[in-house]
């Protein structure tokens, strides 16, 4: 990641979903004592930790609480016009998936809440007891790629009021039993989540947005964890190779010894492009 990002061990990198605060830590000991990083996340408790983790930098680091969606606004705010590299790490941090209360994962058991951001309205619950039954079929189908869509659907609302992760877990299972269990709740779990914090259409608008902060040789790091993100991220810089030069002309997976030490990255796939200068 490091070596597709980092350019100029004097300039400003942006992390927009800073997490625990790992890949900050690690821009940052690669930079200069003039390089900086800017962080964004919506999740106040995951600032709170990464700021603490962090605090050996200094003013090395600025932490915003925001979504990446508000990036150009944030950093407009702060003085600062071009970077040399923006890291998106998509999806759920593992600091996340291990609060129960977020209801991220059907392994704890905790409120459907499932917002990144808790200061918005629509949570997980609402999705799942108020959609119409059709609306919550079309959420699990797109966002999920969920075969049994509908069966799932209509299973969820046979047993409203759905109040916590294992009611929803119950649910799922009783519409599709067997050995693809584990999957098909990871992709229902995954399509609520996705629905709750619009993540596909605040990803859309951004990478536009990236790409007018860059400055010339500047790179935009992209690393996805499932196939409509990723989908996102590949036809954006193919249909915009007049600015980007396409840096991996395939998406990088994670090595067999790093899924061993860190099994989410199994479904990890990284795209980098570079922004042209003038010709």
């Amino acid at each position: 990641m490091i070596s597709f990002l980092v350019t100029d061990r004097s300039g400003i990198y942006v992390d927009g979903t800073v997490g625990g605060g790992g890949h900050t830590e690690v821009i940052c000991r690669h930079l200069s004592a003039e390089g900086r990083v800017i962080g964004f996340d919506q999740d106040e408790h995951a600032l709170e930790f990464a700021g603490s983790r962090l605090s050996v930098f200094g003013d090395k680091v600025v932490l915003v609480r925001s979504n990446f969606g508000t990036m150009v606004e944030q950093l407009r705010s702060l003085g600062t016009a071009r970077v040399h590299g923006v890291l998106l790490d998509l999806g759920v941090s593992s600091h996340q998936l291990d609060r129960a209360e977020l209801g991220f994962s059907y392994r704890n058991d905790g409120a459907v809440d499932m917002r990144m951001d808790r200061r918005q309205e629509l949570t997980g619950r609402d999705v799942l007891n108020e959609y119409p039954e059709e609306d919550l079929q079309r959420v699990i189908r797109e966002f999920g790629e969920e075969r049994y869509a509908r069966r799932i659907a209509r299973a969820i609302v046979y047993r409203r009021p759905i109040e916590s992760t294992h009611q929803l877990r119950d649910a799922v299972g009783s519409a599709v039993g067997g050995r693809y269990l584990t999957k098909t709740l990871s992709r229902v779990f995954q399509a609520v989540r996705i629905e709750v914090n619009n993540e596909l259409a605040v990803l859309e608008a951004v990478l536009p947005d990236i790409v007018s902060l860059l400055a010339e040789g500047g790179r935009a790091v992209v690393i996805s964890y499932h196939s409509l993100e990723d989908r996102i991220v590949k036809t954006f810089f193919r249909n915009n190779r007049d600015m980007l030069n396409i840096l991996t002309k395939k998406p990088l997976i994670a090595s067999p010894e790093e899924t061993i030490h860190n099994p989410r990255s199994r479904s990890a796939k990284l795209r980098a492009a570079e922004r042209k200068g003038p010709e």
